[in-house]
């Protein structure tokens, strides 16, 4: 149980970690800006209540398929689940793009604050579809028992992507937070890039056993 859980454990405390870093990088913006932030987080923890539970229900399912000894069963419903989740993230998407200003005033009713969150959440309605993919493949590798990859893929994303696009773009002449924002989903990007990797790994080794 420790060898499974740790690396989960670690990759959430060391992800939560990598976010407080961007909220020290944005409130060198400004009042305005860290506050727009800190609304369009309190909506973003709403939209990743869909896929965070398509990850926890994937991890029940892919461990029960493999304990039965169908692989094949559990590589079918990451597909299943990647499908699924896919269509409600492009609604989710499509709200966050095209509408974050009328989420962010349930929050607030500061009109530029309601700007800065709406600019903010515009890159994060890209990471909502990208989630739908990463998501459910970080459910099956735990379903799978490759917790010690979840957390790595995870720390490389956060610490080798996240916290440096987001000071880069921080540190640009015309800063926007939508290209702050942008950090999130090339982390994410990456991090599908990877599972994907390791997935036809997995796979291929199992076909030549």
């Amino acid at each position: 149980m420790i060898r499974l859980g740790l690396p989960v454990a670690l990759q959430d405390t060391l992800v939560s970690i990598s976010f407080l870093a961007i909220m020290a990088i944005v409130n060198n913006l400004g009042v305005t800006a860290s506050a727009g932030v800190g609304v369009a987080e309190k909506l973003c923890g709403f939209i990743m209540l869909i896929p965070s539970s398509y990850m926890q229900s994937m991890s029940a399912y892919v461990a029960q398929n493999i304990g039965a000894g169908q692989p094949k069963r559990a590589r079918a419903g990451l597909l299943c689940g990647i499908a699924t989740s896919f269509g409600f993230a492009l609604i989710l998407s499509y709200v966050s793009f095209f509408h974050g200003s009328l989420l962010a005033r349930v929050f607030s009713p500061e009109p530029a604050v309601i700007t800065a969150a709406a600019d903010y959440l515009k890159g994060y309605a890209i990471d909502t579809l990208l989630t739908a993919f990463l998501f459910c493949f970080m459910g099956y590798f735990n379903g799978c028992g490759r917790t010690t990859f979840v957390m790595i893929e995870g720390i490389i994303g956060a610490f080798g992507v996240r916290i440096p696009v987001s000071y880069f773009f921080s540190k640009a002449a015309q800063v926007s937070l939508f290209h702050v924002s942008l950090a999130t989903p090339s982390s994410t990007a990456l991090q599908i890039v990877l599972c994907g990797i390791y997935f036809f790994w997995l796979y291929r080794r199992e076909r030549g056993n």
